[in-house]
């Protein structure tokens, strides 16, 4: 089941650990926006998709993280959705193409994570993208840009280093659904392609 957030203001979560003391003490106090979790709930719903509204949960580090750097005054409403990760690909585009009406009324969707995301394989030495991971995201660099959803579909068995770029599939879903807003336009264009310690992707892609 989708949960869409319905704080009036949300809690800022850190739900991480290991990390510097620093990012403990960042706070996101971002406004959240009933009427327009409703908007939301509503076309998930029609589609045949579960979803429930959330009061309580609080805002957690793969959204805040990227919305702190784009407003950092959090002056905007911000509406949060639940990633369910044991969905297949198919059902997370599916999910995507039903909250595609939003674009059109304005709505910036964001969909936040790290397509190569292995925290057990991360080079510490940050002396350059490890081969493994170019790969995969090479590959679905490819997809992306020619839309080839059959593909994206089955990336476990299509995709090199599938199971060392994606041990866990949270990470992916989040463009899978993006990509599912933009089914219409059918367009991918990468805005920006950095690496960090080895592994870990930061791509950022425009979808539609």
């Amino acid at each position: 089941m989708q949960l869409v957030s319905t704080p009036v203001r949300y809690r800022t979560m850190h739900d991480f650990f290991g990390y510097p003391e620093e990012l403990y003490g960042i706070e996101y106090p971002a406004r959240g926006d009933i009427a327009r979790a409703l908007q939301v709930r509503a076309p998930l719903q029609a589609a045949g998709i579960a979803c429930e509204t959330d009061d309580a949960r609080g805002l957690d580090h793969g959204a805040w993280s990227v919305l702190k750097l784009m407003y950092p005054q959090a002056d905007i409403p911000v509406v949060a959705m639940s990633v369910q990760p044991r969905l297949v690909p198919e059902e997370q585009y599916r999910i995507g193409h039903a909250l595609a009406p939003l674009r059109e009324q304005g709505v910036l969707i964001l969909g936040s994570g790290g397509t190569v995301h292995n925290l057990q394989r991360l080079e510490w030495s940050d002396r350059g993208v490890l081969g493994w991971a170019l790969g995969f995201d090479e590959w679905l660099a490819e997809q992306l840009e020619t839309w080839n959803t059959e593909a994206l579909f089955h990336y476990e068995a299509q995709a090199p280093q599938a199971r060392e770029a994606v041990p866990t599939p949270e990470h992916l879903a989040p463009p899978l659904i993006a990509m599912g807003t933009a089914h219409r336009g059918k367009k991918a264009r990468p805005l920006h392609r950095e690496y960090q310690l080895g592994t870990l992707s930061l791509s950022c892609w425009m979808m539609g």
